[in-house]
């Protein structure tokens, strides 16, 4: 197994961390589940800067690569919804989108199609990544500042605004994604 593989496999094991990490729901924990999700972010880069430069590419990579990137997104944001800082439709959206897509591409992976990622859904998921660390930031300050009527304005009013544009953007790339991969598609 290469570096690139092992890598997501960490990734996978660092979300479930970071999940109790966040359902602690105390400060410590927070802190803690921020730095596991920002490390599990960045090897999310990293096996693909690696798989690309030492052409360490292989079916194990582009089967589970994707795949832990969702566990890595849609996780962070079940746990938040299990906290009730986000809403379930927005969540359910998200997941929907995410599973729709990675089905695709899966399957024509398994058809010998490669349905690649597209530039606006490398935006979405840079957006649910810092989207990700605002709800981490806000929640730490939260635990800092309870009653500090900052804090109210971005847990009630910055947090959905940042979660509106995520489903906006998640929504509009999944819809992007298939327009531009429809001939691909239709050969399924």
């Amino acid at each position: 197994m290469n570096i690139s593989n092992k890598l997501t496999i960490l990734r996978i094991v660092l979300t479930f961390i970071c999940i109790g990490l966040i359902l602690k729901n105390d400060l410590a924990g927070l802190c803690w589940a921020a730095l596991v999700f920002l490390l599990a972010s960045l090897t999310d880069f990293l096996d693909g800067f690696l798989a690309r430069r030492k052409k360490l590419t292989s079916d194990f990579g582009r089967l589970m690569d994707p795949i832990a990137d969702k566990i890595l997104i849609v996780g962070v944001f079940c746990a938040f919804l299990q906290l009730g800082v986000i809403n379930a439709w927005m969540v359910s959206l998200i997941m929907l989108r995410e599973f729709i897509v990675t089905g695709m591409r899966l399957y024509g992976l398994n058809k010998g199609i490669v349905l690649e990622a597209k530039k606006l859904g490398k935006h979405k998921t840079f957006s649910q990544i810092i989207g990700i660390c605002v709800i981490f930031f806000t929640l730490i300050l939260s635990k800092f500042l309870p009653s500090s009527r900052g804090v109210y304005f971005l847990y009630h009013r910055f947090i959905p605004i940042i979660m509106w544009y995520i489903v906006i953007i998640t929504l509009f790339s999944g819809i992007y994604y298939f327009w531009v991969n429809r001939k691909a598609i239709k050969t399924f």
